[in-house]
């Protein structure tokens, strides 16, 4: 603990007498030589004494010198906080040089904070992680089933030794493949050493492949494959996606740097003076669903309290992307979330909004929606009539609306605080690490694949591409462990808890029918 400096210079001379030579005192002129010496000798006592005190560390410098300050209280030596270390971007220059993986950055990393005390439970989703795996807890996963799954793969991944290696099959749309690979080189930043070796195949495309179906029996193992979203008739398993190291096609920056910026953007527009309307934009030409969405847009015959508008992303480009900051887009009380060709990357940036989202009814689900339940987190919209459902939504919701201020609110705190990048680390470790442990062979580095670091990918990019890939970097490892992994759901539990949102999706729609009919009885 360093020393309160409470009092003045003055009252530490004030213990000594020596105060007195300066003030309340006149001094004869007969003793002027004495008191001269008596002065000169005390001042540099008092020197001497401060010089001990200080080079012994017993004295904070900067408060002593600056403030003037000194206090009684019992001394004790000062002790500084390690500065954490930095790692960054070790590129090699020169022409024709080719870049290599530094030796530098810790394989090994002991935390400050191994507890974790205030985190020690991972949230809710993290429990869906054992429900992903379930199909291959009895049997484990061999080499046989990893090399059935390469059929659909776009890489297959390989961590030996807290290193990664890439072995590409085939390219992804757009740059999906380097930004998911790109978040996991960050998490082995994160966690150095903590991961076991493994071995996984991952497909890039949108919708999921291994049709639980076509896997049934006791001995039928179906191959592993790991992507961005499945449904609930299929085995794929669940990843967070590319975008929270920024998506460079539309200019969507990483979530790290992105979530505190619609937090703050959350902040310009009061929910109360919000525009009391549903609003929407996207791409309509991606999927049928999104297309029919369009038939809701207001129009000189119908208003379905909605406000639509086509993104238009190849103009947007030219234009430098003023249209489309997504901190800018919180100035609706309602805002629409409908799948593109399966799952949509732009639910979290919708959900953490502070408006209340309406949820069309999806076929797919990411690795964290599973965990949200409708009349708290969201309000579900019927997806065989979106219309007649999204108007009641903004009627009910004008006329009830602490409530709808209370789910816009829950679902943007669960945004902010449960899927805050340090959790979708947490994420990618937890999965990767019950994955690992059902391996039943040895993870080997194949002949063609190539080691990968943050290094070999950074350095020789450019643009906006190099820009997220900076800006998302991790640049030392944590100083606290992952949070604890959950336990998985008994079977009752999760049995009552998907009930529990059928049900609460059930009376939306009777309330929706009942003012249907109650309102074509006025007419």
């Amino acid at each position: 603990m360093k020393r309160n400096n409470g009092k003045h210079l003055y009252e530490l001379l004030d213990g000594t007498g020596l105060h007195r030579h300066f003030i309340g005192t006149s001094w004869r002129p007969l003793q002027k030589r004495s008191a001269t010496a008596s002065l000169i000798f005390f001042l540099l006592l008092l020197l001497l004494c401060v010089a001990a005190l200080l080079s012994a560390g017993w004295i904070d410098t900067r408060k002593f010198i600056f403030s003037g300050t000194y206090s009684n209280e019992s001394i004790i030596p000062t002790k500084e906080t390690p500065k954490r270390i930095e790692f960054p971007l070790q590129c090699t220059k020169g022409i024709n040089v080719t870049q290599t993986c530094p030796r530098t950055y810790p394989t090994t990393h002991n935390p400050t904070n191994p507890n974790r005390p205030s985190n020690l439970t991972c949230p809710s989703h993290f429990r869906w992680i054992h429900e992903d795996l379930r199909p291959w807890k009895g049997t484990g996963i061999t080499r046989d089933m990893i090399e059935r799954a390469r059929k659909t793969a776009h890489f297959r991944l390989v961590i030996v030794d807290g290193k990664a290696y890439i072995e590409k099959y085939r390219q992804s749309i757009q740059t999906r493949d380097m930004f998911t690979l790109w978040g996991i080189l960050q998490l082995l930043r994160v966690y150095p050493g903590r991961l076991p070796d493994l071995e996984l195949m991952f497909d890039c495309d949108d919708r999921p492949v291994v049709r639980s179906k076509d896997f049934r029996g006791p001995n039928v193992g179906p191959p592993p494959v790991f992507r961005y979203c499945a449904d609930e008739e299929s085995l794929d398993i669940v990843f967070p996606d590319w975008s929270f190291w920024g998506w460079v096609e539309i200019n969507i920056k990483p979530w790290r740097s992105l979530l505190p910026s619609i937090k703050e953007g959350n902040k310009r527009t009061k929910w109360k003076d919000r525009i009391p309307y549903a609003y929407w934009k996207g791409n309509p030409h991606v999927a049928p669903t999104r297309k029919d969405l369009l038939k809701c847009n207001v129009s000189e015959k119908n208003d379905w309290n909605t406000r639509l508008y086509i993104q238009d992303w190849e103009k947007e480009s030219k234009q430098g992307y003023k249209q489309s900051n997504l901190e800018d887009q919180c100035k609706h009380r309602y805002k629409i979330y409908v799948e593109g060709w399966a799952w949509s990357v732009s639910e979290k940036y919708i959900m953490a909004c502070n408006s209340m989202t309406l949820y069309v009814k999806p076929r797919y689900y990411d690795f964290f929606m599973r965990s949200m339940t409708p009349l708290q987190h969201y309000w579900p919209i019927r997806d065989n009539s979106k219309c007649t459902s999204l108007k009641f939504a903004v009627e009910w919701g004008n006329n009830h609306t602490d409530k709808v201020q209370e789910i816009g609110e829950a679902a943007s705190k669960f945004i902010q605080e449960d899927l805050k990048m340090d959790y979708v680390y947490d994420y990618m470790f937890h999965v990767l690490n019950e994955y690992a442990k059902l391996l039943q062979f040895k993870a080997t580095i194949p002949p063609s694949a190539v080691e990968l670091c943050s290094e070999t990918m950074a350095c020789a990019a450019n643009g906006t591409w190099k820009n997220f890939m900076v800006e998302s970097m991790v640049k030392y490892p944590s100083d606290e462990l992952p949070c604890t992994l959950p336990p998985p759901y008994e079977s009752p539990a999760l049995r009552n808890f998907l009930e529990r949102k059928a049900n609460s999706t059930r009376q939306v729609e009777v309330w929706e029918d009942e003012y249907w009919k109650s309102r074509n009885k006025t007419q």
